[in-house]
């Protein structure tokens, strides 16, 4: 397996990192020579892994490219959560307790290279830290409080390693690269319940109250209990077997958390948190879709140095999309070449990527649900009147939606399953929604979204009650398959 060693300038390391290549963040990102190769082992030791950051997209794309990254979205995602940096204290309290009986009682830090630390004393407890948070160089904050507790993990920016432990760091680095292979803990099994988390004051909520209480009824008449719980409940994750989100998820939010909690406790979670880590970023979708020959519309990846080749490359009007968009929000058409301009450097002040794709006006959009890799139901999204997107907001903030059809699968042209099918296998196998837009025999996919809709009368029109069993049943064996083989972290 190549390696590949990814930071903003190779040129001002301090460590030698011998026998490996360095490549510019920015080189990564953009050279298409690199997208294309295969069997790679990335690691990405930019200064900073802030979502949105050129670090948080060199893992994020690295995953598009189906190379390994090191760390890992959903590592880059726990050492931000609170929540799992208390879960895996948790499980490493005997070897925290034991670890630091001898110390006085005050806060303790080191730093962890490749699990590794020049603190004698603690190699054993940095091993174990890096194996539940896999990342190059990490800092590690211990507090005594009543008892000794890991307090807080970040990574540490290849500039501020000490001076006194370049040379450690170097060394095990060289190590590291030589093979060395993960171990990723497992867990035991507990009770059977399904949470449903959702937001009672959310204005647009995936699931509108029919359509929970139809889930309600299909997972207790198949022996589940249920409980609809929200953020305020994610203490309580352990007494539930499954989670099923219907809140508008996002990575920078309290449901990624909390489905990332729910997945290291070992519940079933739909949506997983990896779905929504790739489904949240439109600029890792464009990169896998491209990647598998998933058809798209022609779509460039904007960065501040290449604006300007959108304009040369992209007929107007075209479409920008900020990564983190969704319900139609941070998409916008653009028409004319100074408002580009003007709107891509606006993006660019908050994502250091943004998305710029061909515009294709249809009148209406196919929205294709896939559950476990199966197509659930079908859907046409038509456009709100007088306008190119599904919603529409006036200057008042109200919102006009265009008319919905829902039909059999079968009566879907099969283009238009196939290609939705396809691309939510390349996401996991959760429940998504994939919307595509057919233009005669042509069919792109726009987007796939995790935590897609399901209400009472739209999505459900065709297989009514059928649907919410489906989803349960999916649940049940899943449950049962981690019955058999032990709970372990995503």
């Amino acid at each position: 397996m190549s390696i590949l060693v990814v930071i903003e300038n190779p040129e001002e390391c301090p460590l030698q990192l011998t026998g490996v290549e360095t490549v510019a963040a920015r080189t990564y990102l953009t050279d298409s020579s690199f997208a294309a190769m295969k069997g790679v082992k990335v690691f990405n030791i930019c200064k900073s892994y802030r979502y949105q950051s050129i670090g948080y997209y060199v893992s994020l794309l690295a995953e598009a490219r189906s190379h390994k990254s090191i760390p890992s979205t959903t590592t880059i995602q726990d050492m931000k959560s609170m929540g799992i940096v208390r879960l895996i204290s948790s499980e490493l309290d005997d070897l925290l307790q034991k670890t630091f009986a001898k110390e006085e009682k005050k806060k303790v830090s080191f730093n962890i290279y490749f699990g590794n630390t020049p603190e004698k004393r603690h190699e054993t407890l940095a091993t174990a830290i890096f194996k539940y948070f896999p990342t190059p160089f990490l800092r590690a904050d211990f507090s005594p409080a009543n008892q000794w507790q890991l307090q807080n993990i970040s990574p540490l920016a290849v500039r501020d390693i000490p001076e006194a432990e370049l040379v450690f760091a170097d060394t095990v680095a060289s190590a590291y690269f030589a093979g060395k292979k993960l171990v990723i803990p497992k867990r035991a099994v507990s009770r059977w319940d399904l949470a449903i988390l959702q937001n009672p004051a959310e204005a647009r909520p995936p699931s509108d109250s029919r359509a929970i209480k139809l889930l309600i009824k299909a997972a207790e008449s198949q022996g589940f209990g249920v409980e609809l719980i929200t953020k305020d409940d994610s203490n309580r994750l352990s007494e539930f077997d499954g989670l099923f989100i219907r809140e508008t998820t996002n990575v920078d939010h309290h449901t990624y958390r909390i489905a990332r909690k729910a997945a290291a406790e070992g519940l079933v979670v739909i949506d997983d948190p990896v779905s929504i880590l790739r489904c949240s970023n439109k600029v890792y979708l464009a990169e896998l879709l491209s990647r598998y020959k998933v058809p798209i519309p022609r779509t460039l990846t904007l960065h501040s140095k290449n604006i300007s080749q959108a304009l040369a490359e992209l007929s107007l009007p075209c479409i920008l999309k900020e990564p983190d968009s969704s319900f139609s929000q941070g998409v916008i058409q653009v028409k004319d070449r100074d408002r580009l301009m003007e709107e891509a450097r606006r993006m660019l002040k908050k994502s250091d990527l943004v998305i710029a794709q061909e515009f294709m006006p249809t009148d209406y959009d196919w929205r294709i649900g896939v559950l476990d890799g199966r197509p659930l139901y079908a859907c046409k999204y038509h456009m709100a009147k007088k306008h190119w997107q599904i919603i529409s907001t006036d200057s008042k903030g109200k919102d006009t939606f265009g008319k919905c059809e829902t039909f059999p699968v079968a009566h879907v042209p099969k283009t238009v399953i196939n290609t939705a099918v396809k691309a939510a296998k390349l996401i996991g196998n959760g429940l998504y929604g994939v919307d595509l837009k057919q233009v005669g025999n042509k069919v792109v996919v726009i987007e796939v979204n995790d935590n897609p809709n399901l209400d009472a009368g739209i999505e459900d029109s065709i297989l009514g009650e059928e649907l919410y069993l489906r989803i349960v049943d999916t649940f049940r064996q899943r449950i049962e398959e981690r019955v058999k083989g032990g709970r372990h972290i995503e």
